[in-house]
């Protein structure tokens, strides 16, 4: 407390946000005046617990069992010091992430919780997790909210120079406040850009992607710009992803235990449990990883996103791409995330499949080489599942598989399918008006 205390002072900060994020990923706050910061860190600020029944529009979810069915009552919500963060593109601003009690227990629906439990399942195992989320956007021009390039040519240099100065900013204030960006240019979409990041080691990961998404976001604000995770704001246009790359160690952090130089796939008798696990629980976990119904419409053959569940070495159009690279190097990629996921979720969705592999040691299936395609019926293992690609399908693989909902729990898995029946209300409705699309924009665009 003391040294926050002294950076507060030394930077001259005014206000500090509490922040917290909601089932889709959408960060929340209370903004302290800095006078007030260690009385509230202290004794905990009330806040409304109701906001994890929020859709993006801010409107009320029924059935989560955090609206009316507790009078929307406040939480004490208390900060991670360690998340404490000095924020160079606001104005004299810090923030910390908050985490709830309720009637004296953690509030157990709050997705950095539901990911630090994962975690700590993980821990238990002897294992600890290195990890990165790789988040696309998009980026428009605030006033005519159309794409800064028109191109459609991955990685390509001209593009960039339309860029130039919001990259410039993002480069100086990202590092600033934890995260150590690693590589950036763009993609295959029309204004669409990726920035990439280092991994990080346990909750501060997911704690760096929340940071990473909030600060795009702002940071675009401040070129007369809008920078989007929504997946897909056009039907024509490639689709935005979070892949999820990591990688098992010891509770140390010093020893993989994902490689082995032995193995044919690279991959350890662990690393092989871990990767049958995920696909095992794949269609169970596409709406965790892909939480709105516009996420889902990634899912579909020759989109560069996973059609179905299957593996791979270094291979791009599965679900699940192994990169063995040593012993120190190699990872697993979850490709089903979509930009629009929580990174908390993500994070203990991922979690919960793997683990459930290691614990049940679920063999390994047929993988696909790198010369196969996961999208063509030659090369797709027999009984290879389809991943949902609709939120009504998605909902019923997630309530039918016990591992993933035990593993995460009833409150949990409660709130957020009661959040996305609700949009698969909203959706039917504009559906029988003919407007989906304008309303997925709607719905999505400004605030994810």
């Amino acid at each position: 407390m003391e040294l926050i205390k002294k950076r507060l002072q030394d930077n001259d900060i005014t206000s500090v946000r509490f922040e917290q994020s909601d089932m889709y990923g959408i960060p929340h706050c209370r903004s302290i005046p800095t006078r007030h910061f260690e009385r509230m860190a202290t004794k905990g600020v009330n806040i409304s617990m109701g906001f994890m029944a929020f859709d993006p529009k801010g409107q009320v979810a029924k059935n989560t069992g955090y609206g009316e069915e507790i009078h929307n009552a406040d939480c004490l919500a208390f900060p991670d010091l360690d998340t404490f963060q000095i924020l160079p593109w606001c104005t004299k601003t810090a923030r910390v992430l908050i985490e709830g009690v309720y009637n004296g227990e953690k509030v157990a629906v709050y997705p950095r919780v539901v990911a630090r439990r994962q975690l700590e399942r993980l821990e238990k195992h002897g294992l600890s997790l290195w990890s990165a989320h790789e988040h696309e956007f998009f980026v428009v021009k605030e006033d005519t909210l159309k794409p800064l390039h028109d191109q459609t040519n991955a990685i390509a240099v001209i593009p960039m120079a339309a860029y130039e100065s919001f990259f410039q900013q993002i480069l100086n204030d990202l590092p600033q406040a934890g995260v150590d960006v690693e590589c950036y240019g763009v993609e295959s979409g029309q204004g669409q850009l990726e920035i990439t990041y280092r991994p990080e080691f346990g909750i501060k990961a997911a704690d760096t992607a929340h940071t990473y998404k909030l600060g795009i976001k702002e940071i675009a604000v401040k070129h007369g710009l809008v920078a989007t995770f929504m997946s897909k704001p056009w039907p024509d246009v490639a689709g935005s992803s979070a892949h999820f790359c990591h990688s098992l160690w010891d509770v140390d952090g010093k020893v993989s235990k994902l490689y082995d130089a032995g193995s044919p796939t690279g991959l350890s008798e662990i690393g092989q449990h871990w990767v049958a696990g995920l696909l095992a629980h794949a269609r169970a976990i596409a709406v965790l990883m892909a939480p709105t119904t516009n996420c889902l419409k990634r899912f579909k053959r020759h989109s560069f996103a996973p059609w179905n569940a299957t593996w791979g070495p270094d291979n791009r159009t599965c679900a699940i791409r192994v990169k063995a690279n040593g012993k120190t190097g190699t990872y697993v990629e979850n490709r089903m995330g979509a930009s629009a996921c929580s990174p908390y979720i993500s994070m203990a969705a991922t979690i919960a499949a793997g683990l459930d592999g290691i614990i049940n040691k679920l063999p390994l299936p047929e993988g696909i080489d790198g010369a196969g395609d996961a999208y063509e019926e030659e090369y797709i293992p027999h009984g290879t599942q389809t991943l949902p690609d609709n939120m009504e399908e998605a909902i019923d693989a997630l309530l039918s598989d016990d591992a993933i909902t035990a593993a995460l729990g009833p409150e949990f898995i409660k709130c957020f399918v009661a959040t996305k029946r609700h949009e698969v209300k909203l959706e039917k409705e504009a559906i029988s008006k003919g407007t989906v699309e304008e309303w997925e924009r709607d719905y999505l665009f400004f605030i994810m």
